[in-house]
This record gives C-alpha cells, sequence and structure tokens, in this order.
C-alpha cells in the first residue's frame, strides 16, 4: 500500500492479517497511532514520546476485536499530539490530506485515520473522541463516523487523555461496514429500540453560521422522513446547567485535570517540544484545581441526568458534528481558536452526558462536506447504526466514493 496522502505515521505501514472467516474478512483498517500494537512503540503523535517508551507488550483488545473479526491491519495512523486538536495537522507528522475537501485540513485529532478512509487507502479506521476528534474529522471528509456510549467499546492499551470523556470510534465510507464495525466492537451488542422523538438541538445550531445551519437544516428534513416531524428544543439552555459556556467549561475542566494527572509528570521531566496549540491547552490544564474539578464533576453529573430523561424512550437529537466546513490547512492558533471555541460547546452534549453520537455525510456548503450528528441516550448505539442504514436504504445517505 502507498500512503498518498500522508494518513500513516513514519513506519506505521506494516500488516497484521486477519482471521481467515469473520464478519469483517476481506476488509483492511487502520488504527490511530495512540493505540498499542505488540512489539511497536506508540509515539501518540510525539518523537519525544516515542523516544521515552519502549514497545508495547500487548495489542489493544479494540484491535484484537477487529483482528479476530477477520479485518487486517494495515498500519497506525497520525493523530495530533496527545491526541489534542481540532485540525489534525502535527508539526512532526505532517497533515494528512483531505481528498473530498482538498486545500482543508482532515480534521483532529484523528487526522490520519479520517484521511485513509476517505482517500480508500483501508475500509475502515479506528479514531478516538474526547471533546470530538471523531466527529470533526468525520465532518469534514465527509464520511461516517461516530463516538460510540462511554465505556462499550474497550480501551485497555489506549493512552489516555481524559478517561470520563475518552472512547474509541471508528470511520467508514458506507452505513452497512459502519454498522458491521459496531457489531464487532460494542460491547453486549444487542437488537436495537424503535427511534422515539426527533429533537433538535437549536441552541447549538444557532452556532454556526447562517449557511452551515441551513445546510443542515436541509438534512434534518431528510431524516425527518424516517423520524418524523423535528421538535426544536434549546437543548442547553433548558437544562440544570444553564448556558453554553457552562457546558463548555465544565468539559474543558474535567478533561484538563485528567490530562494532566496522566501526562503532567513526563511534559514537566521531559519538557517535550510540542506544537504551539498543543503546549497552550496543557499550559491550561496545568492549572485546573481539584475544586474546580470537583465542581465540575457536578455540573457533569447534573447534566447528564437531565440528558438521560430528555432522551428516554428513544428520542434522537440532531446537532452539529463540528463548528462548520473544514478550516484551510496552515491557519494560525488566531485564526483556529474561537473555531475551537465554538466546537467545545458542540462536543460537550455527548460527552458529558456519554452519549453515543454518528455523524452521517449528507450536506456540503461550497463543495465542502458538513456532517449532521445525531446523538442518542447511552446505550442506543444499535439504534442509531440501524438509522444509518435505514437512511442508507432510503436514498438520504449514500456509500462515498473514493476521490479520484
Amino acid at each position: 500500500m502507498k500512503d498518498t496522502v500522508g494518513a500513516f505515521v513514519p513506519d506505521g505501514i506494516f500488516r497484521l492479517d486477519g482471521a481467515s472467516d469473520g464478519p469483517l474478512a476481506g476488509t483492511t483498517f487502520a488504527a490511530k497511532d495512540i493505540i498499542d500494537v505488540a512489539g511497536r512503540t506508540t509515539s501518540c503523535g510525539n518523537p519525544d514520546w516515542l523516544r521515552t517508551h519502549g514497545p508495547a507488550a500487548a495489542t489493544a483488545s479494540v484491535i484484537q476485536r477487529c483482528l479476530d473479526a477477520g479485518a487486517t491491519l494495515v498500519g497506525k495512523t497520525v493523530t495530533e499530539e496527545f491526541a489534542t486538536g481540532l485540525t489534525g495537522e502535527n508539526i512532526h507528522h505532517g497533515t494528512p490530506l483531505n481528498l473530498n475537501a482538498p486545500g482543508h485540513v482532515s480534521g483532529g485529532s484523528s487526522s490520519g485515520s479520517a484521511a485513509a478512509v476517505t482517500a480508500g487507502l483501508v475500509d475502515f479506521a479506528l479514531g478516538s473522541d474526547t471533546g470530538g476528534s471523531v466527529r470533526s474529522p468525520a465532518s469534514f471528509c465527509g464520511i461516517y463516523g461516530i463516538r460510540p456510549t462511554h465505556g462499550r467499546v474497550a480501551t485497555d492499551g489506549v493512552m489516555p487523555l481524559s478517561r470520563s470523556l475518552d472512547v474509541i470510534g471508528w470511520f467508514t465510507r458506507d452505513a452497512e461496514l459502519f454498522a458491521a464495525v459496531g457489531a464487532v466492537l460494542l460491547r453486549d451488542f444487542a437488537a436495537a429500540p424503535p427511534a422515539g422523538r426527533f429533537l433538535v438541538a437549536e441552541d447549538l445550531m444557532a452556532l454556526l453560521d447562517e449557511r452551515s445551519r441551513a445546510a443542515l437544516t436541509g438534512a434534518i428534513d431528510k431524516v425527518a422522513g424516517l423520524l418524523g416531524k423535528p421538535e426544536p428544543l434549546r437543548v442547553v439552555d433548558d437544562s440544570p446547567v444553564v448556558g453554553l459556556d457552562a457546558w463548555a467549561l465544565t468539559a474543558r475542566t474535567i478533561w484538563g485535570r485528567e490530562a494532566w494527572a496522566e501526562h503532567g509528570a513526563w511534559m514537566t521531566s521531559e519538557r517535550p517540544k510540542l506544537g504551539s496549540g498543543v503546549a497552550a491547552r496543557f499550559e491550561t490544564r496545568a492549572r485546573v484545581t481539584a475544586e474546580e474539578a470537583a465542581e465540575a464533576l457536578v455540573r457533569r453529573d447534573r447534566i447528564s441526568a437531565y440528558l438521560d430523561d430528555l432522551l428516554a424512550d428513544g428520542a434522537v437529537i440532531a446537532l452539529p458534528a463540528a463548528p462548520g466546513t473544514a478550516p484551510r490547512i496552515g491557519g494560525s492558533d488566531a485564526e483556529i481558536d474561537p473555531f475551537r471555541a465554538t466546537n467545545e460547546p458542540i462536543g460537550a452534549l455527548s460527552g458529558l452526558g456519554q452519549l453515543p453520537e454518528i455523524v452521517l455525510p449528507l450536506t456540503d456548503v461550497d463543495g465542502l462536506p458538513l456532517g449532521l450528528g445525531l446523538a442518542a441516550a447511552r446505550g442506543n448505539d444499535e439504534m442509531l447504526l440501524d438509522l444509518a442504514q435505514a437512511l442508507h436504504a432510503a436514498g438520504v445517505a449514500r456509500t462515498i466514493p473514493i476521490p479520484e
């Protein structure tokens, strides 16, 4: 295989054959380079981490399950350092190309995985999502992506960033394989309940520019053909923790405290070379106090209980998967930071609620992909995967072709 889009890390192309049969037999996949493969050193996007760590003793369960199901692993993909970032640009490993939006980023932090699927280098790829690191790349690249219910996909052998928010998700170009991977990876995979009310997070939709909002409104109308008339709600403003800023602060505080607890000692002792955006975020994380984190966890529990009630009985909520279309490659921190700030409350809904959320490639703005997010109650991953297949069968969603 030739890496035509810079999706794989240096020395990251190799082959581990899957089982001779199984539900994923004949497919190929790649894994974000925060996920361990026995005998290989995981870099987490940073050469200093690679230098100071040895080969993994065991292969992560999420990779092993794919291998056992017949899929063949063909390598490890680029991530923004320590799974931190929205654009997917890595100062050490480069910027994976987004063939569905030339000149624009493939999205972070799971940029290499999304780029590899978009380019047809693999059939599916594993990524991680803490604050949107599967959802934004899926939206930017115009492919399918999922952030599963927290805890439903094994995370042993995966670099932790924020254990309260981290999940492993995946990307595909078609709805059938999207669901087939879920049947392999989701713990206690079972028949899905029927979908209930169709809700729209109007306060999150309002964060987008007018053209992006109009495009997603059109996508929501298409989904309504299956789910029924949408009910607009101000999801955040009607919650017990009022305000988009409060939701974003809650997620940022939890994430910051946990990330510094995981990596602060190593960063302090090794002083690694970091991209400017990554360095700034870890500097901020170092300042989160125990008291602030404790208060954030209380707010998180109130938000989670509220979302459990809101999404009971099979309700599905539509929201942006990302704060807009993919930014251009090479944007400065000053240009990207407002975009990142807009993403924080968008990413916080499913993160704080520990909800499953799929990204559907249903629309675009000026030829740039824009994904629609659909979230459901904890444990209703199967419902969302079934919905993706139903939308495909109805001609609303399509298999994404490999760009020429």
